[in-house]
Formats: C-alpha cells, structure tokens, sequence
C-alpha cells in the first residue's frame, strides 16, 4: 500500500542523458531541467559537492579532493555511481515541490543506437538504483523523430540525423522502427577538440575546453558566412608558458572543424546509399531531418544539403528534440510501447 502510495505521488519523468547535456521532461508538466552532464564529487567524503551548471564551472578549476567530471563518455555511462547519484539528484528535484518523500517514477530514456546489452542494463541499474520505479529505453534517433512530430509509424522513410556531444546518429525510420542506421563516436565534443587542436597547433596557445566551446557556438561555422565572425581567446602560451591572448576568426574555425564534418557527410551518405530504393525515394521527397545541439553549428545545413543534394531541415529547438519525444511517449505510455526497447532485466 505504501509503495502503491509513493507511486501515485511520484511524477513519470523521460530524460534525455547526453554526453554534454541532460534533459528531464515531467509528464504535464514539459521541460523542467536542462544542464551539462557533468558531476563534482568530494573525494574525502564521497558527497556531491554539485551538479549541472554549478559543476562545470568547476571543470580544470578543482582541488584535489574535489573531482568534476563527466560520467558519460559517447553517450554511454563510463562511471556508474555519479551517473547514479546524478540521476538520483534530477529526480529529487523533480519532486522537491511535491509530498513524495521517496518518489517511485516511471522513467523513459533515450539512448545510443549501437550500445550493447551491458551499457543498456548499466542505463537501467542506474536509473532503478537512483529511486525508478520502472525503466523504459528508447533509441535517441525514434525519440528526436516523436519530439519532432514525424509520422513514424507510416510506410514512408524518413532520414534524421542526430548530433548530440558523444554521438552522430543517423537512422532512416519507417513503420515504427530503424530500417538503416550508422551510429558515428565523432560529435560535438570532437568538433571541440578540433579547435583546440588547432590553436595549439597554429598559434601555440592551450586553451580548455570551455573556451573551445564558446569559440565553436559563437563564430563557429560550416560553410562560409555572409560577414566574417572573430572573436579574441585567452590561454596558456606553449613557449613561454604565460597567459596569451590571440584573435581567432570564423575561417580558421571552419579549417579546424572541417574533418569532423566531411566524416559526418560521408557516413550519412553510407546510410542512404544502403538504404532500400522505395525509402530513398521517400527521403528525396522529404528530405534529411536534422536534430540535437550539434543541428545549432551555423550552415550546417547548407553545408548536407550541398554535398548530399537532398533538403534539409533543422527542426525547432534541435536540442530538445530526444527529451520531447520521451515526453510523447509519457503521455500515453500503453499506446507507444511497440517503439520501445526490450528491457534487460530479468522478470
């Protein structure tokens, strides 16, 4: 009875657990949270100092005993217990406004397209020990399609490229499921990389991965822009090992980025070429679907549509699209079961 009552004051919530970004959604409620993936642990107490925004501030600023780290690496848990802890911390704060003690949800996930049955069981143990009362798995490509309102149960295909920070998801949809996928470990986190690669390669200069980022949002770019982009950053001089400040521009961003992108063209490109006539068809006529933060890089739309000569469409609020479509699936959980995963555990 007890359980029966936590359950009914307990809200069903579906998470999006991105390698850069986590994403909650509460049935009836919509997006309630969306901040970095990243944890600060105290190493002497095993305590969560923070989580979220407050924990990446923290990243390459920490001392010893404080640890702030990413627990998911490609889109699949590298460290078990603060992904636990940091699921445990999101679904507390879900129910912080309401009479649940010790809230029981219902849990809807997105997830990888090629993660293995241990990495699926690790998402699931880790949601049932953070207080889930039941877990359900969702592929992140069928769940950017729902978020973004495709008809997915039609006989028609439909190309959606997802790009989150760990993984690029490519997967053509039809009749309630992926016909052809390419999952790609190159996202944004490597077009990130690349611009630090790059400045040290080309003005001497380490800069973090903060600065990075901020370059790549800011002036970063696909093809070239209408008016040139610049931006100044600052870091660690290689040669004399001072602070530096060098002006960085749009084109040089563009040079540091463009590798990433050419292997995301072509593995898009694979996928269509294996893909049956009847669907490529469909996806000439539709044209390529594009969602997750990595959609936001300036042009790059532009940019598939030249080398893949089919239209191409970023969908509204791209980063939201995986959270949204756990969200449809909450909302009548019974009628959208067939999209879901098997569950690993054992009944």
């Amino acid at each position: 009875m007890f359980g029966r009552l936590r359950a009914r004051l307990s809200r069903d919530i579906g998470i999006d657990l991105g390698t850069a970004n986590t994403l909650v959604y509460v049935k009836d409620k919509g997006l309630i949270i969306n901040e970095p993936s990243v944890v600060a642990v105290n190493t002497r107490t095993d305590q969560i100092v923070a989580v979220g925004s407050d924990a990446q501030k923290m990243l390459g600023k920490t001392p010893a005993h404080i640890v702030a780290t990413k627990p998911l690496v490609d889109g699949v848990i590298s460290d078990f217990e603060v992904t636990e802890k940091m699921l445990k911390y999101f679904i507390d704060r879900v129910h912080r406004e309401s009479f649940a003690l010790a809230p029981r949800p219902r849990v809807v996930i997105g997830i990888p397209l090629d993660v293995t049955e241990v990495e699926r069981k690790a998402v699931e143990d880790a949601a049932l020990s953070a207080g889930a009362r039941e877990v359900f798995l969702i592929e992140e490509p069928m769940a950017a399609a729902l978020g973004a309102r495709l008809p997915v149960r039609d006989a028609s295909g439909q190309l959606i490229v997802d790009i989150g920070g760990g993984t690029t998801e490519v997967a053509v949809i039809s009749l309630g499921g992926v016909v052809m996928s390419k999952s790609m470990r190159v996202a944004g986190d490597e077009l990130t990389e690349a611009i630090i690669h790059y400045a040290r390669e080309h003005f001497n200069l380490l800069i973090g991965e903060r600065t990075a980022e901020e370059v790549k949002m800011k002036i970063g770019s696909a093809t070239n822009l209408n008016e040139p982009l610049e931006m100044s950053i600052r870091g660690r001089d290689l040669m004399s090992g001072l602070p530096r400040e060098v002006i960085i521009n749009d084109s040089e961003v563009r040079e540091s980025i463009s590798r990433i992108l050419k292997m995301m063209v072509e593995n898009i490109r694979n996928t269509i070429e294996n893909t049956p006539p009847e669907l490529v068809a469909d996806i000439y006529e539709r044209g390529l679907i594009l969602t997750g933060g990595g959609a936001l890089l300036k042009n790059l739309d532009k940019l598939f549509s030249q080398e893949l000569s089919i239209s191409v469409q970023v969908i509204d609020d791209p980063l939201t699209a995986v959270v949204r479509g756990t969200g449809v699936i909450l909302e009548d959980l019974q009628a959208t079961k067939d999209l879901l995963l098997p569950s690993t555990q054992i009944k």
